[in-house]
């Protein structure tokens, strides 16, 4: 074995071995013993046994056979896990579901049947061709179930103006790593050469991340691993006073034209009025119905007209940027949602204004 194999080797072993290590902590050291805990370590370990089946598949071909197997069976588990892993982190549930029962049940049966019927080493050809596909096609569906769940935070990961939370973080980087796992676990599925030991050192990767993730926020890991729905108050603040802040808001909006910064956000524009981010955010939900990019946008709209209908050597992607916006295609998508027609259309309805005038 030359050099570069006994090296993917030993990561794809290191990285089954911290697999292990990390599903006993979630099962058993974590100071609260939380249903999310149980699954995430559920999952990390279905992991670590399909990688480390791969891996010692490979190098040791006269036990691929039982190898693929239990690797398979194993695989078959990692989505569903992690999807029931989001939906109790998420939630804050600490009681298991009849129906995650059902489903835990339902998928181990199925697995057992399958492996006594038709195992994989009288019918090897019928896992490669079928079983191996439908476990990832299931994986697949669970990734893409789980991604929905967790949608908002998704988007909020890729909002300039927002700010993610560390439990928010933790729950992305789960993701985020078992959706770049899958995707090379599909690429040793197309026989990519090294692939399976490639997988190796991802899942290596990705288990030190988490580790060192831990490790950051030793301190706050109840917080991290705990996600309560935050409580929200339907309390609405006082008409009089939520009146003199709207005004100070809008002062501060059109005296210090800050809107034109592409970089503003909502923590910015609450320190400057004097008040906290979630009263700001309160404010522009309950009176005036509008998130913050909204209000923002409202503001950039209104001065790209001016500037579309009185200033004809700017185009129309520099009035974009001098109002603003960041790029051509959100300053388009905005002005179209706000005023219902392109900047080109309202453009040339200006140009035929001023002509008529004249």
């Amino acid at each position: 074995m030359d050099l570069g194999k006994q090296l993917l080797f030993f990561f794809g072993a290191l990285g089954t071995f911290n697999g292990v290590v990390l599903s006993l902590y979630f099962f058993f050291l974590t100071r609260k013993k939380l249903l999310s805990n149980y699954f995430l370590g559920a999952m990390i370990l279905a992991m670590s046994i399909s990688l480390s089946m791969s891996v010692f598949g490979y190098f040791n071909p006269l036990q691929s056979k039982i190898y693929a197997q239990i690797g398979n069976s194993a695989s078959f588990f990692i989505g569903p896990f992690l999807y029931l892993f989001l939906k109790a982190a998420t939630s804050g549930t600490n009681q298991m579901q009849r129906n995650w029962k059902f489903m835990l049940y339902g998928l181990s049966a199925l697995v057992l049947l399958v492996g006594l019927i038709r195992p994989y080493e009288v019918l090897s050809s019928d896992w490669c061709k079928y079983i191996a596909r439908t476990v990832y096609i299931q994986w697949f569906t669970f990734l893409a179930s789980a991604g929905y769940g967790i949608k908002d935070k998704i988007v909020k990961f890729f909002e300039k103006d927002q700010t993610l939370k560390a439990r928010e973080k933790w729950l992305l980087t789960i993701y985020g790593g078992n959706l770049l796992i899958f995707g090379f676990y599909i690429l040793s599925l197309s026989g990519a050469p090294f692939s399976t030991c490639i997988n190796g050192a991802i899942v290596f990767s990705f288990m030190l991340y988490i580790a060192v993730f831990i490790l950051l926020y030793r301190k706050k890991t109840d917080d991290l691993f705990q996600f309560i729905p935050e409580k929200t108050t339907n309390r609405k603040l006082d008409p009089v006073m939520a009146r003199l802040l709207i005004e100070k808001v809008d002062r501060t909006m059109a005296k210090e034209k800050i809107y034109k910064d592409p970089d503003l956000k909502l923590s910015s524009l609450a320190r400057m009025v004097g008040i906290s981010p979630h009263q700001l955010s309160q404010l522009l939900n309950d009176y005036l119905e509008n998130n913050f990019t909204t209000y923002v946008n409202g503001y950039r709209i209104e001065d790209a007209c001016i500037l579309i209908a009185g200033n004809n050597k700017l185009t129309l992607e520099s009035v974009g940027y001098e109002v603003g916006f960041n790029s051509k295609s959100t300053f388009f998508a905005a002005f179209k949602k706000h005023t219902g027609m392109t900047p080109l259309s309202h453009q040339q309805k200006s140009a035929m204004a001023n002509s008529t005038e004249l």
